[in-house]
């Protein structure tokens, strides 16, 4: 017969074995909704773009009226005075005629006051020979860096006391279209300092590639030729681009840049 201090013993063991079930079914459980919450602030192509309204070195926006219907290309930056963005920003500044051609607003944004990177401009400016025209977010509160998926959203705090280490995430280019939509993302390490002509280049791609059914190949450069998309089958290519192609493949059907 087993004893009553067995079953009491025995009671409590399965008392205990539950509860550690219990506690570790709550642990996944918030490890599952926390992991859901960061997959969600992290934006992938064809995403929308989140909107915000924030202080700029040129005024208060409201960043999708602001773009109205251009392109924009959003660049972040982990923190003011630091010297790879130093060159970058004097670097976009100088070859910002390009950009306004192809209707493209430029805009900065930089983790920490308005007050700093009005300062910074002047530093800029005196590095590079430009002074940056276009608008640079102030991003004191960290919203902006949160909203776009360049720090963890449980970042907790203001940009005071945070180093250029602690925001080394935020340093990607964002193009976004006139539709509201992510087009492209490039993020850079802080030690290696961005090309802006190849983000001018991949802009000619994109904004060809939006308006006709092509696609452009590795190293394109505006003038050259292109691929017709794989989705459009022969027939339909024969009305599309009546002069004919070059099919080096029955894939990859080659055909001069449209619209030139």
């Amino acid at each position: 017969m087993i004893s009553l201090d067995h079953r009491i013993s025995q009671w409590f063991f399965l008392r205990q074995l539950n509860l550690n079930r219990v506690i570790k079914f709550v642990h996944l459980t918030i490890v599952e909704a926390l992991t859901k919450k960061e997959n969600k602030m992290t934006l992938r192509l064809t995403d929308l773009a989140p909107n915000f309204d924030a202080e700029t070195t040129q005024g208060k926006i409201n960043f999708h009226k602001w773009a109205g219907d251009s392109w924009v290309v959003l660049f972040s930056h982990p923190k003011d005075f630091t010297p790879v963005c130093t060159t970058e920003l004097g670097s976009l500044e100088s070859i910002k005629p390009e950009f306004d051609k192809r209707n493209v607003k430029i805009i900065g944004l930089s983790v920490d006051p308005i007050s700093d990177h009005k300062k910074w401009s002047e530093d800029i400016k005196e590095v590079t020979g430009y002074k940056p025209s276009y608008p640079i977010i102030g991003d004191e509160n960290l919203h902006v860096a949160k909203l776009y998926g360049l720090l963890p959203g449980s970042t907790s705090g203001s940009s005071k006391g945070r180093t250029a280490a602690d925001n080394q995430t935020v340093r990607t280019v964002f193009v976004i279209g006139p539709d509201k939509r992510v087009k492209l993302l490039l993020t850079y390490p802080m030690a290696t300092g961005r090309n802006f002509l190849e983000i001018l280049r991949a802009i000619d791609s994109i904004q060809l590639t939006a308006k006709y059914k092509v696609a452009t190949p590795a190293g394109w450069k505006q003038g050259e030729d292109v691929i017709i998309v794989p989705a459009v089958k022969d027939d339909e290519a024969k009305k599309l681009f009546p002069k004919g192609w070059k099919a080096v493949k029955p894939y990859l059907r080659v055909i001069k840049q449209p619209g030139l």
